[in-house]
């Protein structure tokens, strides 16, 4: 078996896909049309730790990986809300919304995931973590003024907090890219607590 794209993430539940692609519709009629390729709303996940090429030895060793994780962890709930752009809104190249946990517990899942499967071959992420979903990605073909007007859009749009979301699992999601897009697949999931 050949090896496959996966990650680590937080699975959304349904309310909180629909409010994302309301907020998407409400920021989509704001840009240029060909601007920004936006995500579908099912495929958007808060990705805890992306692993890229995992051999199948590796795959069922990341799915022992997660339980240990989760185990160690307490299930909890954040906030979605806020939108940006990465790297800033002067050069915008990805379009989010913020997720806020302040208690802690959401970077302490992801440092407990980073510590159980870094031994596995997978280097602990240098860059510090910034919890969001994805709502889109802008096109390699934007023109410089349309892109110039994404960052002017997404600086001016204040977006209180849009949903809460309880969060008691932790899943382990294979990438298949397609061009219509990517289709992903969940391996296994791990229940927080245990």
């Amino acid at each position: 078996m050949a090896s496959q794209r996966t990650f680590v993430a937080i699975g959304l539940d349904e309310k909180l896909r629909e409010a994302l692609g309301r907020l998407q519709g409400l920021l989509r009629h704001k840009v240029a049309s060909d601007c920004v390729r936006w995500v579908r709303p099912e495929g958007i996940h808060l990705t805890l730790k992306f692993l890229g090429d995992t051999s199948p030895e590796q795959v069922e060793q990341v799915k022992d990986a997660l339980v240990r994780a989760a185990a160690a962890a307490r299930p909890f709930e954040f906030t979605v809300g806020g939108v940006g752009c990465f790297p800033n809104t002067r050069r915008p190249r990805v379009v989010w919304v913020g997720v806020h946990e302040p208690a802690g517990a959401l970077k302490r899942l992801r440092d407990l995931v980073e510590e159980q499967v870094s031994p596995l071959g997978f280097p602990t992420e240098s860059r510090p973590f910034s919890p969001h979903l994805t709502l889109g990605r802008v096109h390699r073909r934007a023109l410089s003024s349309e892109v110039r007007d994404l960052g002017e859009v997404i600086a001016a749009s204040a977006v209180g907090n849009i949903y809460e979301m309880h969060v008691g699992e932790v899943c382990y999601i294979k990438s298949d890219l397609r061009p219509g897009g990517a289709v992903y697949t969940t391996l296994s999931c791990a229940e927080l607590g245990g």
